[in-house]
């Protein structure tokens, strides 16, 4: 039974506590929550199930599902189990605390030749892994390679990446699968591709970041980014070893059929340096709960009854310790209260010392004049571009969250549109709430000196 309990206002799916957003898109949603059996923290994303039969996917979806349920793999993140309601899906999924790898990169620059083979090896070792279970990820990207409280790499959204292009969590329209600079040539042609070819060209895209600190394929018109792509037009820097370089120019070629593969990566003697196999038992695994979901004419006492509250809440959700630990990278809680400047993120937070009505007006009034829609839902506003910018309009989730009796968390969330855009947008609306911005002694004096805006933080 999906419930609210009155002392802690929060809804419960099965034994789940579900909590914050932690992505969003048009049809889906990944949600934080706790299982108040064991404890233990989880993510669940939730699929819109009329988004899913009107798509005509369930056949797709369930396969996917059933295969994701079997894979057992130390850089992979788990799927535990799969629940249903009338209207929705909810997939439980394994939680981890690092942030994505690629924000080492945004913070401290490229990686060493050492380090970056390191993650490499364990993406390769995934990718490889769910290849042989016929399980293609098709959007490997950064926001995709996670790390968890050791460090220790993990695919997340593999076999997910296969719904249809709404129903990610980025809110992008995926014209062609994926993102541009990763996508392999083939996917672009939309003629029909390999998925494992095309699987490790992303590959060997992510280990060119690593080690470079930058993209090999960047233009801002993305039909001279499309020819780039096509000739694998680009340069390995000097810092490149010539056994990388030539590594990363048999996975980029651009054409599939002469493309090197990964039985033959896991060959190469670059990649075989300090190589260590991944360890792992596969356990037995029901799917009975995947059938459940799908069952229509089944027993309705199967699904999910979710309850919602009556009436308008009087006050925001208070944010517990297990949330606000989550909010931050492992546990360390140093970073989540810390400036972090100059990173681009598709979320950011603010804390206030303002009563939550005040923060929701005063958000309203400063993005108005920036040309964007607003729509309240309780003490949560969805801020809506005009205008159609890069990635179609940006659209922006907020919601305000109690930490501390009158101390106030605002997450602002790009819930669709371009990140880049969502970054100026932050900083113009950041702007106009200079008031009601809550800054420590020091930050106070920092900015007499001009530092930006303040209070300011970056998340995971």
């Amino acid at each position: 039974m999906a419930s609210r309990s009155s002392n802690s206002n929060r809804t419960r799916v099965g034994k789940y506590e579900l909590g914050r957003t932690l992505g969003e898109g048009n049809f889906a949603k990944v949600k934080f929550a706790r299982n108040v059996v064991s404890g233990e923290n989880v993510a669940i994303k939730i699929l819109d199930k009329e988004k899913v039969l009107k798509h005509k996917m369930i056949g797709q979806i369930k396969r996917e599902i059933s295969t994701m349920k079997l894979i057992r793999h130390p850089n992979v993140i788990r799927m535990y189990e799969v629940m249903a309601s009338k209207m929705k899906i909810y997939i439980v999924l394994e939680f981890v605390t690092g942030g994505e790898l690629f924000d080492k990169i945004a913070s401290k620059g490229r990686l060493k030749e050492d380090e970056a083979r390191k993650y490499f090896q364990q993406l390769i070792n995934a990718v490889d892994y769910c290849h042989s279970r016929g399980v293609f990820h098709r959007d490997l990207k950064p926001e995709n390679l996670l790390l968890d409280a050791n460090g220790v790499l993990k695919v997340s959204d593999f076999g997910l990446s296969a719904l249809p292009q709404q129903v990610r969590e980025d809110g992008l329209l995926h014209t062609t699968c994926g993102t541009p600079n990763y996508v392999a040539p083939e996917v672009i042609n939309n003629k029909g591709y390999d998925g494992a070819k095309a699987d490790l060209w992303s590959c060997g895209v992510i280990l060119f970041v690593l080690m470079a600190g930058y993209l090999p394929f960047e233009e801002s018109n993305l039909m001279a980014l499309y020819k780039k792509i096509f000739k694998a037009d680009f340069t390995c820097p000097p810092w490149f070893s010539s056994s990388a370089k030539k590594l990363i120019k048999r996975i980029l070629d651009p054409n599939p059929s002469t493309r090197i593969t990964i039985a033959e990566v896991i060959e190469n003697e670059w990649f075989k340096k300090g190589y260590k196999p991944p360890s792992f038992e596969q356990a037995d695994v029901s799917l009975a709960d995947v059938d459940g979901i799908f069952n229509e004419i089944g027993d309705s006492g199967e699904l999910i009854v979710e309850r919602r509250e009556e009436g308008q809440p009087v006050a925001p959700v208070t944010m517990n310790a297990f949330e606000l630990i989550s909010t931050s990278q492992g546990l360390n809680l140093s970073t989540l209260f810390e400036k972090q400047m100059g990173l681009i993120k598709r979320e950011t937070r603010f804390t206030s010392k303002s009563p939550a009505k005040e923060i929701i007006s005063k958000i309203e009034e400063a993005a108005m004049p920036l040309g964007f829609g607003v729509k309240k839902n309780n003490y949560k506003l969805k801020l809506q571009g005009e205008k159609t910018g890069r990635k179609g309009h940006l659209s922006v989730a907020t919601e305000i969250f109690e930490v501390a009796p009158s101390l106030y968390m605002v997450e602002v969330r790009k819930s669709g549109g371009d990140t880049l855009e969502f970054h100026k947008f932050y900083n113009s609306l950041t702007t106009g709430l200079k008031d009601i911005v809550w800054k420590t002694g020091d930050e106070a004096e920092e900015r007499k000196g001009g530092d930006g805006p303040d209070g300011v933080v970056a998340s995971n």
